[in-house]
C-alpha cells in the first residue's frame, strides 16, 4: 500500500531503490507518527471534519498500535511503503472509510516530518539529561581529586602544575557549553509543522494551535513553506550540536588513552574495564575509551553529510530529504550509547601516585619559581630572566616553589559556581 496510490505498479526495481531501508527506519518513529495522527484526528472532530463516534474509533485503533509497538510485535510488511501507509492500513482495515478519513487535510510531508520532530524532541531531552547526569559524575570526581597533582602540559610539553580537580571540572564546565547548544538545538525542533501538508497548506479549516497544544509544542511554524524549509535544517542543527558534545567527549577519551599509557602512567582502570592481545600477556588497552573516541569522531563527521544532502535545494520537498532520517536516528541512540558507558566507566578510574621527582618534571614548578620571586619584591621579567637563566644552565631546583601558591589555586575550583552555570540552563 501507498498513500500516493493511484491504480498502477510500480516498477519492482525501482521501489526497491526508492523505498530503501524506510521500513526499518520508520520503526524508530511509529510512536510518533501514531501520536500525531491522534492529535490530528481530536483536531478535525473538532471542526466537524469527523464525528466524536469516528474519532473514538480512530483512538481505538491507534492506542491498539501504539500496544503492539510496545509490545514489540509491530511489523511494517514489504507491501507498505513506510509507517505512514501501515497505519492508514490498519486504520481502514480495522474500521472501513472511518480509517481513510485519517489522512484529511494532511500529506505525508508534514505527517513525517511532525514524526521526526517529536522523535527530536524526546531525544534531544534523553541526551541532555544524560548529559547533566555526566556533569554530576565529573564535579564529584573533581571535588574528590582536588588536591592531587598530575603535570599540565602544552604542545604535549610538560607545562605547570595542575590537578585531577581542575581536569575534571574543566571537562565538566565545557558540557555546559555543550548544553547550550542542545537547548538551541531543542528550540529549534520545538515548533509544530502538522498542518503545513505538502508545504503549501490545507484549504480545509484547520486548527494548528489546536494540535500545537496536543502535541506539547511550545509554538509552531506559521508560515507553511517555512514548516518544509525546516526539513534538513533541524538535522543540521541536531547535528551541530551531537557533533559539539562529541567533540568535548571524543577529547576527553582521548586524554584517558593518553594517560592510560606507560609514558604518562597517571591513571588506570579495573582490568575488567580494559582488554588484552593475543599475543602481548602483559597488555591492558583502553578499547573502551578508543571506541568512544572512534565514535564520537564518526557523529561530528554527521554535520557535513547533513549539509551536502541538502545544501542548494530549493523550496518545497524533495526526495532528498528520505535521506537523513537514517543516521539522524542512529546518531542520537550513539551518543546516549557513549554516554552511558563513559559515565559508567569513568566512575571506576584510579588515580595514580606520580613521581614528581622524576627527572621530566623538574621544570614543572618554574613558574611558581617565578611567582615566589614576584611576592619578595622582584619585578616579574626580573624574575623570569633569574629562573629561565636557572634552567639553561642546569642549576635550577624547585625545593622552593612546590608548596607555593599555585598549590592553592588547584584547590580553588570553583565547582559551586560552575554547579549553577549548569543549573542556569534549565532555567
Amino acid at each position: 500500500m501507498k498513500l500516493w496510490d493511484k491504480g498502477f505498479t510500480i516498477d519492482q526495481q525501482i521501489e526497491k531503490f526508492t523505498v530503501g531501508n524506510d521500513r526499518e527506519i520508520d520503526l524508530h518513529i511509529a510512536i510518533y507518527d501514531l501520536k500525531a495522527s491522534l492529535a490530528h484526528a481530536k483536531m478535525l472532530a473538532a471542526i466537524d471534519i469527523i464525528s466524536l463516534e469516528e474519532l473514538q474509533q480512530l483512538e481505538e485503533g491507534l492506542q491498539a498500535l501504539a500496544t503492539q509497538i510496545e509490545e514489540g510485535t509491530f511489523v511494517i510488511e514489504s507491501q507498505f511503503e513506510d509507517v505512514h501507509s501501515k497505519i492508514e492500513y490498519e486504520l481502514t482495515l480495522a474500521y472501513g472509510d472511518v480509517g481513510k478519513k485519517i489522512h484529511t487535510a494532511r500529506s505525508r510531508n508534514d505527517q513525517v516530518l511532525v514524526a521526526l520532530q517529536l522523535f527530536y524532541k524526546d531525544y534531544l531531552q534523553a541526551i541532555i539529561s544524560k548529559t547533566n547526569t555526566f556533569f554530576d559524575t565529573l564535579l564529584t570526581l573533581a571535588e574528590t581529586h582536588k588536591d592531587v597533582i598530575i603535570p599540565g602540559y602544552t604542545h604535549l610539553q610538560v607545562a605547570m602544575p595542575s590537578s585531577f580537580g581542575l581536569w575534571f571540572s574543566g571537562y565538566a564546565e565545557v558540557l555546559i557549553d555543550d548544553v547550550y547548544m542542545l537547548n538551541a538545538a531543542l528550540k529549534t525542533v520545538d515548533q509544530n509543522p502538522l498542518g503545513s501538508a505538502a508545504g503549501y497548506g490545507s484549504s480545509f479549516p484547520i486548527d494548528r494551535e489546536f494540535t500545537t497544544k496536543e502535541l506539547n509544542f511550545s509554538t509552531l511554524k506559521y508560515n507553511v513553506i517555512s514548516a518544509q524549509l525546516s526539513r534538513g535544517k533541524n538535522e543540521r542543527t541536531i547535528a551541530s550540536a551531537l557533533g559539539g558534545l562529541c567533540n568535548t567527549l571524543g577529547r576527553f577519551a582521548m586524554d584517558i588513552c593518553l594517560y592510560m599509557s606507560q609514558n604518562f602512567g597517571f591513571i588506570s582502570f579495573p582490568d575488567q574495564f580494559t582488554t588484552g592481545s593475543s599475543i602481548m600477556p602483559h597488555k591492558k588497552n583502553p578499547d573502551v575509551f578508543e571506541l568512544i573516541r572512534g565514535k564520537c569522531n564518526k557523529i561530528q563527521s554527521l554535520h557535513t553529510e547533513m549539509l551536502l544532502i541538502t545544501n542548494n535545494l530549493p523550496s518545497g520537498y524533495h526526495r532528498d530529504f528520505q535521506l537523513l532520517k537514517e543516521n539522524s536516528i542512529t546518531a542520537f541512540q550513539e551518543v546516549k550509547e557513549v554516554l552511558d558507558i563513559f559515565n559508567y566507566a569513568i566512575q571506576q578510574i584510579i588515580i595514580k601516585d606520580i613521581d614528581l621527582q622524576d627527572e621530566k618534571y623538574q621544570h614543572l614548578f618554574t613558574v611558581d619559581s617565578i611567582n615566589t620571586l614576584v611576592m619578595n619584591g622582584h619585578s616579574f621579567r626580573d624574575a623570569y630572566q633569574q629562573i629561565g637563566s636557572q634552567v639553561q644552565a642546569g642549576t635550577y631546583s624547585p625545593e622552593s616553589a612546590k608548596s607555593h601558591t599555585h598549590m592553592g589555586s588547584m584547590g580553588n575550583l570553583c565547582l559551586d559556581k560552575i554547579q549553577q552555570k549548569m543549573d542556569e540552563t534549565s532555567i
